[in-house]
C-alpha cells in the first residue's frame, strides 16, 4: 500500500501544479469585458498568435461589427496587428485588412489595407467591400482593433486571417515565418460562430498542443522533481527508503509520459522542417536514448557495498543532469517553435524556478545537516 502511494505520489502532484497553472492562465473570450463598454453577442478563441474575434452580425443586412483582438503588447511594443477577409481565396494574397499599431509619436494608428503582394508593407488603400468606424485602442495590455464591415457576398461564411510583425519605424515589417505565423487562417461562419482552421492546420495545432503539453510536464517537471528527492530526501534519516520509491516512480512515471510526447513528435515531425526543428527533433532523439538508458540502469544497479557501484553512481547521475539540462533548452526551443501565448512560457519558467529554488533551499539545508553528523560523529570517535 505504501509503495502505491509513492508511485502515485509525484504524478499526482505534477497533475495538480499543472491544472493550478491552467486555472490561473486560462482565458477564453466570453470572459472578456470592453472598458468602452461595447457588447458583442458571439466571439472566437483563434487557434494561433493568442487571438480573439468579437463580433455582432446582422443577417438582414449583412453588417458585422467586430473587434479583433492582440493580447500581450504594452505601449512601448514595436508590433503591428492584423486581422482581415480574402473574398477571393484562402490565403494572404487578396486579403482586406484592417491594420492597428502605436506610431513612432505614441499615438495609435489604425487603417484599411488590400494587399496585393506576399512582401507587403501594409500601405493604407481601400478595400473591396464598405468599412466605416476603423478605430484601435490599447488597453490591459493588448491593441484592439475596431471597425464595421459590410459583407457583399449575402453570405455570412468568410475566409478570415489575423497576423503580427515587427516594425521597421513606422512601416509594418515582414511577419515571422514560425508556424503559428503560416498557420493564422481559417473559415468562419458570422451566423452560427462555426470556425475551421484552413488545409486541417487546427488538428495539427492540437497535436503540437498535446506534444508540448506532454513534454513540459515529463522532461520539465517530473524529471527534475525526481532528481530533487533523490538527493535530498534521502538525507533524512526518518524518510527510510521512501525517498528511492519516489524518486524511481517519479522518473518512471516521467518517462512514460515523455516517451507519449516523443512519439507525438516523430510524427509531427515528419510534416515538418527546417533547422530549428531538426535541432529540436535530434535533441528529443537524445533524450529518449538516455532516458532509456537510464530505466535500464534500474535494473542493473548494483548492491550497496558492491565494489562498481561507486561507477553506477557516478554513471546515472551525470547521466541524469545531462537529461535535465538538454530537456530545459529543448523544452524553450519547443516554445519558440510552437509559439503558444506568452503567459505558457512565462509559467513553465515560473514551475523552473521555483524547483530551482527548492533545490537551493535543500541544498543548503542537506549540508547543514551533513556538517552536524560531522561533527557529531569526530565527537563520539574522540570519546
Amino acid at each position: 500500500m505504501a509503495s502505491t502511494y509513492y508511485s502515485l505520489q509525484p504524478l499526482l502532484l505534477s497533475l495538480t501544479l499543472f491544472s493550478l497553472i491552467f486555472s490561473v492562465f486560462a482565458q477564453t473570450c466570453t470572459k472578456y469585458k470592453f472598458s468602452n463598454k461595447k457588447v458583442f453577442t458571439s466571439c472566437s478563441d483563434l487557434p494561433v498568435l493568442n487571438s480573439f474575434l468579437h463580433w455582432n452580425y446582422n443577417p438582414k443586412t449583412f453588417v458585422v461589427n467586430l473587434a479583433y483582438r492582440q493580447p500581450g503588447l504594452i505601449s512601448n511594443s514595436r508590433r503591428w496587428i492584423s486581422w482581415g477577409i480574402n473574398p477571393m481565396a484562402k490565403g494572404m494574397k487578396g486579403a482586406q485588412s484592417l491594420v492597428a499599431f502605436i506610431g513612432t509619436d505614441g499615438s495609435m494608428r489604425a487603417y484599411t489595407s488590400p494587399i496585393t503582394a506576399y512582401r507587403t508593407t501594409l500601405e493604407p488603400g481601400d478595400l473591396s467591400f464598405p468599412v466605416s468606424d476603423v478605430s484601435a485602442v490599447l488597453e490591459k495590455n493588448e491593441m484592439i482593433i475596431f471597425a464595421s464591415i459590410q459583407l457583399l457576398s449575402n453570405s455570412s461564411k468568410v475566409n478570415h486571417l489575423w497576423q503580427e510583425g515587427p516594425l521597421n519605424g513606422d512601416i509594418p515589417g515582414i511577419h515571422a515565418l514560425s508556424a503559428a505565423n503560416m498557420e493564422s487562417m481559417a473559415t468562419l461562419d458570422f451566423l452560427s460562430g462555426k470556425t475551421a482552421t484552413v488545409g486541417g492546420g487546427n488538428s495539427k495545432q492540437k497535436n503540437k498542443n498535446v506534444h508540448g503539453v506532454l513534454s513540459a510536464v515529463s522532461w520539465g517537471i517530473l524529471m527534475p522533481l525526481g532528481i530533487i528527492m533523490a538527493r535530498y530526501l534521502k538525507v533524512s534519516e526518518s524518510a527510510g527508503p521512501a525517498w528511492f520509491y519516489l524518486h524511481a516512480s517519479c522518473q518512471v512515471s516521467a518517462y512514460i509520459v515523455g516517451v507519449a510526447g516523443w512519439l507525438t513528435g516523430l510524427k509531427l515531425g515528419s510534416t515538418s522542417s527546417g533547422l530549428q526543428y531538426n535541432a529540436h527533433r535530434n535533441i528529443g532523439i537524445a533524450l529518449f536514448c538516455l532516458g532509456t538508458l537510464q530505466v535500464f540502469a534500474l535494473f542493473l544497479r548494483p548492491k550497496p557495498n558492491h565494489k562498481y557501484r561507486l561507477y553506477w553512481n557516478m554513471y546515472h547521475q551525470g547521466t541524469g543532469n545531462i537529461v535535465i539540462i538538454l530537456s530545459i533548452i529543448n523544452i524553450y526551443k519547443g516554445f519558440d517553435i510552437l509559439d503558444p501565448e506568452k503567459k505558457w512560457k512565462q509559467a513553465y519558467t515560473i514551475v523552473l524556478t521555483s524547483l530551482g529554488g527548492i533545490a537551493v533551499a535543500f541544498e543548503a539545508l542537506t549540508w547543514i545537516i551533513v556538517i552536524r553528523r560531522r561533527k557529531a560523529s569526530m565527537n563520539n570517535t574522540s570519546v
